[in-house]
């Protein structure tokens, strides 16, 4: 039986990994911090190794894990505001502990989670491509994340591949969809530059399809990066309002000038990195960028190499989602 560690089970994408693989019969090792959820993995069946990844791995505790034939890297630290501190601790030294162990391990496959936010900018960018000349981060999550995509990408002897799937939503997302809902909830949305925003989503179904579809794919997928996304490019408008009233939320809609809206946002960016305990301010510029331009990203490249397309389109990945919590399943966004 194939062996295969999910870092970050205990957390949103990570569980719907290990779920998948020990459904389809391959035995994941879930790693996580989180203990109500890694008590969860271990009712579930899964075996759970409580470890900080941030620390480095000794012989012993290499042990721990057992012989390993893939690695599944779904930790990391993701919100549009922190101390860049926190965010190199959790994406970029933890990444690196984690590809020093595949190699002792001698793993033969790592597939790392990265993410699109490597390619943001505060302009409008439809079909971005993987090997697009990147811009200058736009936040400690973003530049961390690149720096760990480099950390995978030269270690080919564990057979790295890099996944960057954009706004991953689904039943226990507890990031993208929870956050529109707690703004639509407390004010009005803004509506920057006339409504032009739009964006690709993708449901958690689609991107645990790709992870599978890489651990399976051949040599020609190893040191590639690939995009992933539901393939619809949809206005920021749909979407919330979609959301919204599968959530019994109303929402509201402000229009507002953008670039104040940014400068606004980036002195409380600065002020709240000076308070105690470095609160995430009300709005961030990431943010606000979501709701001012236009993005999407090319995903033929996942077709070609990996024979995986996106099947999960954004009505009913609502309805899967918000289904799920009408029924209890205890995952939904709420």
């Amino acid at each position: 039986m194939r062996r295969v560690l999910v870092t970050g089970a205990s957390g949103f994408l990570g569980a719907h990994v290990a779920d998948r693989l020990a459904a389809d019969g391959t035995q994941a090792v879930a790693q996580g911090r989180d203990t109500a959820r890694c008590a969860a993995l271990e009712a579930a069946g899964h075996t759970v190794v409580r470890i900080d990844l941030s620390q480095p791995f000794d012989a012993s505790i290499d042990a721990t894990f057992g012989e390993l034939d893939a690695i599944v890297h779904c930790a990391a630290l993701s919100a549009p505001f922190g101390r860049l501190s926190d965010f190199q601790t959790a994406n970029v030294t933890a990444t690196r502990n984690l590809v020093d162990f595949a190699r002792r391990q001698g793993v033969r496959r790592f597939v790392h989670i990265s993410s699109p936010s490597v390619c943001f900018a505060f302009r409008d960018q439809l079909d971005v491509s993987e090997d697009m000349v990147l811009p200058e981060p736009v936040n400690a999550y973003a530049r961390t994340k690149r720096l760990g995509e480099k950390i995978v990408l030269a270690a080919p002897e564990v057979g790295s591949i890099v996944l960057r799937p954009r706004g991953i939503y689904g039943a226990g997302d507890r990031s993208l969809l929870p956050r529109l809902l707690g703004a639509a909830r407390q004010r009005p949305l803004p509506l920057f530059r006339d409504g032009h925003a739009r964006i690709d989503l993708t449901h958690v179904d689609d991107v645990v399809d790709a992870v599978v579809a890489v651990l399976g794919a051949g040599n020609a997928a190893e040191g590639q990066i690939f995009n992933i996304s539901g393939g619809e490019v949809l206005p920021m408008r749909r979407i919330a309002e979609g959301a919204c009233a599968h959530a019994g939320v109303a929402v509201r809609w402000r229009k507002m000038p953008l670039w104040p809206a940014l400068l606004a946002a980036g002195l409380m960016e600065a002020v709240a990195l000076r308070l105690p305990g470095r609160p995430e301010p009300l709005v961030t510029r990431y943010g606000l960028g979501l709701f001012a331009y236009a993005q999407s990203l090319d995903i033929s490249k996942a077709g070609r190499i990996l024979g995986w397309t996106p099947k999960v389109s954004f009505e009913e990945g609502l309805d899967r989602t918000f289904g799920n919590e009408a029924e209890g399943g205890g995952r939904a966004a709420a």
